[in-house]
């Protein structure tokens, strides 16, 4: 079951508050301080995303299993652990970007 977290904004300048995320080559605003559950997102030229997640709004959903949740899913980048909490993955599903997210 997916459970819905957030909406991810690319935008082309970095937000007031955002952290940088090094091994990914983005800058991330905190989500939970958006009263609407938007993460803007402002990624370096160096970045390992792919295009559709730098050019294209994404949807995340948290899931109890990630490993079950990509089953023949079309993953298009990850799983990749951000850290021992948390583990994510991107699919393409209805032409564009969605975040799945196991958090432990």
């Amino acid at each position: 079951m997916r459970t819905f977290r957030h909406v991810g904004i690319p935008t082309s300048e970095k937000k007031e508050g955002a952290g940088y995320n090094e091994g990914l080559g983005v800058w991330i605003t905190d989500l939970d301080s958006s009263p609407n559950k938007i993460e803007f997102l402002k990624f370096e030229d160096s970045t390992c995303l792919p295009e559709l997640i730098r050019n294209t709004a994404h949807i995340t959903y948290q899931v109890p299993c990630l490993a079950t949740a990509l089953e023949g899913a079309n993953v298009i980048f990850g799983p990749y652990v951000c850290d021992e909490h948390l583990t994510i993955a991107f699919v393409e599903e209805e032409g564009i970007a969605i975040e799945l997210m196991e958090i432990k």
